[in-house]
């Protein structure tokens, strides 16, 4: 049984709201889609198209090639079902493996204990057949296997990913409030930003949307940045497929010549993280870092360019009323400095998005983590036009 060139359904899971993105993503890379849900869309494919997609997505969490599906109403269903499967022909005799899941059974309120059944299959079958037990643990950094279990539907997969997409694997220094890369990178693919045009990242912290701008006007994959996936350690696997993918992806990275990334903090010490984040992936020679008020920002005249604001919002970080001057201001700086330029504010908090002064031109919906948060789009007028103080 070889799964690099048998065909199957191949699950790409995706953070919530960001599935439109992926789907752009997946019809770049030609490949059609069989369903789509809130969290992600399903294709069919082999384990090497796996490689493709682990090494080319970003706005994915992981890529789960499907083992078998079955009914299972408690986890005696699991297990039988498992340790008659073949797992000694995929599962090489040096194993090192771990378990995930994703379940929700009434039988059940501990995930683990899901997670330990699966294992307990595993190692039986292959002790039966190999007379030896593989080692598991919860690092991820072998082979991965996933389970998909909700109510008396269950599902097995190969987890070809192993951690998750989602980190692109360059920041080193997070911050204190990091937007997720994969999320960075939806949130600029839900602009009007066209590549090439200015890129101005008022607040930037960690760096995170400037430097993921600049790997996209580079077209610099964020899978060059990690060397161990899941499906490196399954019977089967040819290194040469994912030297030839990783090489394909090198000669594709662009010139960016007369490109402008912008990014300013207050924070002395955050611009030193997003320079070492940014050196990390690469791109530190495309960003132009400044210590200053966000107010304070050069915004290069005469372009048509964005400007993106992923201010504090009072769920993790500042109290509201403390806030309520800053979106004041960055209103005002908008109007006054970004004339002809197309804004951003991203904010998990619609109350304080109203002191902008500026009515949004479009709202996306989009998850920080459990946070409801929108992108609000303003377009900024570099004539005498002057829009009205209305809610956002």
């Amino acid at each position: 049984m070889n799964l690099f060139s048998r065909p199957g359904a191949i699950t790409v899971t995706s953070n919530k709201w960001l599935t439109p993105y992926l789907e752009q993503e997946m019809a770049a890379l030609g490949y059609p889609i069989d369903e789509r849900f809130v969290t992600g869309v399903r294709i069919t494919g082999t384990l090497t198209e796996c490689i493709r997609l682990n090494l080319n997505l970003r706005c994915a969490s992981q890529v789960l090639y499907s083992l078998k599906s079955f009914k299972a109403a408690n986890t005696d269903d699991i297990y039988r079902e498992l340790t008659g499967f073949a797992w000694e022909d995929i599962l090489p005799d040096d194993l090192y493996f771990s378990v995930t899941s994703n379940t929700s059974n009434p039988t059940i309120n501990n995930s683990m204990f899901a997670n330990l059944r699966v294992k307990d299959a595993i190692v039986d079958r292959l002790r039966e057949k190999r007379g030896s037990r593989p080692a598991t643990g919860a690092e991820l950094t072998g082979a991965v296997i996933h389970l998909f279990w909700k109510d008396d539907q269950a599902e097995i997969f190969v987890d070809s990913s192993g951690d998750s997409l989602a980190r692109h694997g360059y920041r080193k220094i997070p911050g204190r409030a990091p937007m997720l890369e994969s999320l960075a990178t939806a949130v600029i693919m839900a602009s009007k930003w066209d590549r090439a045009s200015p890129f101005v990242n008022p607040m930037c912290g960690s760096g995170t949307l400037a430097i993921e701008a600049a790997l996209m006007a580079t077209n610099t994959m964020p899978g060059l940045f990690r060397n161990n996936y899941a499906f490196m350690h399954l019977k089967g696997y040819d290194e040469s497929v994912f030297l030839n993918q990783r090489g394909i992806l090198e000669n594709q990275i662009a010139d960016a010549k007369g490109l402008r990334i912008i990014a300013t903090d207050y924070s002395a010490q955050a611009i030193v993280n997003a320079r070492k984040n940014a050196a990390a992936a690469g791109v530190d020679d495309l960003i132009e870092f400044s210590v200053c008020d966000f107010a304070d920002t050069q915004v290069p005249p005469g372009k048509a360019g964005v400007v993106f604001f992923n201010p504090e919002y009072g769920e993790r970080l500042g109290a509201v009323s403390e806030l309520e001057a800053v979106y004041r201001r960055i209103g005002d700086f908008m109007k006054q400095q970004c004339k002809g330029y197309t804004g951003y504010v991203f904010t998990g908090n619609v109350e304080l998005a109203k002191k902008i002064g500026l009515k949004a031109a479009k709202k996306t919906t989009f998850f920080n983590g459990p946070i409801d948060c929108r992108l609000l789009e303003y377009e900024l007028y570099a004539g005498s036009r002057r829009e009205p103080a209305q809610s956002a």
